[in-house]
């Protein structure tokens, strides 16, 4: 671990050496080097006033919408996967009869189904949540379906010995035991989300990093574009981070079970 620590600590800033003198030796006008993506992602997100955490107007205009979308799709996503998956998981002939539509709908890549969601929900909020809401819930759903499906029968019957009820088994035993696998789904559907939040940004959107990413490309603000997609990385980074730190915090009772 602590190699890997030490690898991350130089590596990181030999390669971001070898890109800003690789970029100013080819000088491509598409490639421009990381001192000026920094100082264009300063300009425009992180050179606002104390009083509001640096932020600038175009960082509350372009920020703050989308990870308010990704957070709330993310979350509605995790919410019907999680309820769906379990339900399927504990039910043989309900998993059966939708096993099928399951594959066939996680095989349709999200982004085809752009043009039906605006259709749908017209341009606005409603489009980019649905976008998301179904580009992040498959692997939620397989996982607590594959989680609950494979509880061990000796904590199913001690519950029915003790007499829990239905909702008291499903929020006693079998969450529990299949939250290593819904988390995995979980860690998985946030890159998801980032993803969908883009993608729907992109398409009849007024605000939001996809937006200022698309405008900037028809405006051939070169740095503009590359501060996006930095900034998009770390966002994924930072989000990735987070939710280790909580499901580390969550699931440190199945650490130390498999430690023993």
């Amino acid at each position: 671990m602590i190699i890997r620590r030490l690898a991350w600590y130089w590596l990181l800033p030999v390669a971001v050496l070898a890109w800003e003198l690789g970029t100013r030796q080819a000088q491509a006008t598409y490639f421009p080097p990381p001192s000026v993506i920094v100082v264009r992602l300063y300009e425009m997100w992180f050179s606002g006033p104390l009083s509001r955490v640096f932020l600038t107007d175009e960082a509350l205009a372009d920020l703050v919408p989308s990870l308010a979308r990704l957070l709330a799709g993310w979350a509605m996503a995790a919410a019907a996967g999680v309820a769906f998956g379990v339900l399927l998981g504990r039910s043989r002939w309900l998993s059966a009869l939708a096993d099928p539509l399951i594959h066939f709908g996680r095989s349709v890549p999200p982004s085809t189904l752009l043009p039906i969601f605006l259709i749908l929900f017209k341009i606005g909020t409603p489009m980019q949540l649905a976008s998301i809401v179904y580009g992040v819930v498959w692997p939620v759903l397989i996982n607590a379906a594959d989680g609950a499906r494979f509880v061990d029968k000796q904590y199913v019957e001690t519950g029915e010995v003790f007499r829990l009820s239905r909702t008291q088994r499903v929020f006693r035993i079998i969450l529990p035991a299949a939250a290593p696998k819904i988390f995995a789904g979980l860690r998985l559907s946030i890159s998801l989300a980032l993803i969908m939040m883009v993608v729907s940004e992109l398409v009849g959107s007024s605000e939001g990093i996809g937006h200022r990413m698309l405008e900037a490309q028809s405006e051939f603000d070169i740095p503009a574009m590359w501060a996006g997609i930095v900034l998009l990385g770390i966002l994924g980074i930072l989000l990735n981070a987070v939710f280790i730190g909580v499901e580390r915090m969550t699931l440190g009772w199945h650490r130390a079970s498999r430690t023993r």
